[in-house]
């Protein structure tokens, strides 16, 4: 179980919070966190990347030259590997990198990684009426008062994300947005540190704390 202050739109102790969450075992849970991350970014490629081979490659129909007598290597098409303009060896074709994982596995290793960053926590009372018109600067002030540093890589998780908080934190290049049912491995840790709001905490525990 994690324990957490809980702060409010000023910064100021305003309660506690717990999250429980069954994890991994020690033994096993740098390898089924570290499947988890690997499965994510794999999926998230679109492999499309393509090349072509020399039998795709236009031209070469003609014999470059004639076979005996010039003294230089025998040459049946100027679209050979060995000559620039020719065919690709081995090169990319389009293909899948998806890699499977099932459910429990997934969900374990999350609870796992999000339980790991125990330490780098921030809950926060939910802030959504504090920002009725779209304001960068009262979100920055704001992080700085719950202790966070101007620069930190932050994860913002919330349960429900209004148009306001939306359009107030998409200019901070170092500050990503998430709602509570959409958490992912790698974002988790990606971030230095993870402001969860208070009713995020609560979303999250309902949503993953079953298994």
């Amino acid at each position: 179980m994690v324990n957490c202050v809980v702060h409010d739109w000023q910064g100021k102790e305003a309660g506690k919070a717990s999250l429980e969450l069954k994890v991994a075992k020690e033994s096993s849970a740098a390898h089924i966190v570290h499947r988890a991350v690997v499965r994510q970014l794999a999926n998230a490629r679109q492999g499309t990347a393509s090349t072509l081979t020399r039998a795709e490659v236009r031209g070469g129909g003609r014999k470059p030259y004639k076979q005996k007598g010039t003294g230089r290597a025998r040459q049946g098409s100027i679209r050979t590997p060995l000559r620039p303009g020719g065919g690709v060896v081995f090169g990319p074709k389009p293909r899948s990198y998806e890699l499977g994982m099932n459910r429990k596995e997934r969900r374990l290793a999350l609870r796992t990684a999000l339980m790991s960053r125990s330490e780098d926590l921030v809950v926060v009372k939910s802030f959504t009426d504090q920002l009725a018109k779209p304001k960068t600067r009262e979100v920055v002030a704001a992080l700085g008062r719950w202790g966070i540093p101007e620069g930190t890589k932050v994860l913002m998780v919330l349960a429900d994300v209004s148009e306001a908080v939306k359009l107030s934190v998409r200019n901070l290049p170092n500050l990503k947005l998430i709602p509570a049912d959409q958490l992912n491995v790698f974002d988790l840790l990606n971030a230095k540190k993870l402001v969860l709001s208070e009713d995020a905490l609560v979303k999250i525990q309902e949503v993953y704390g079953n298994g």
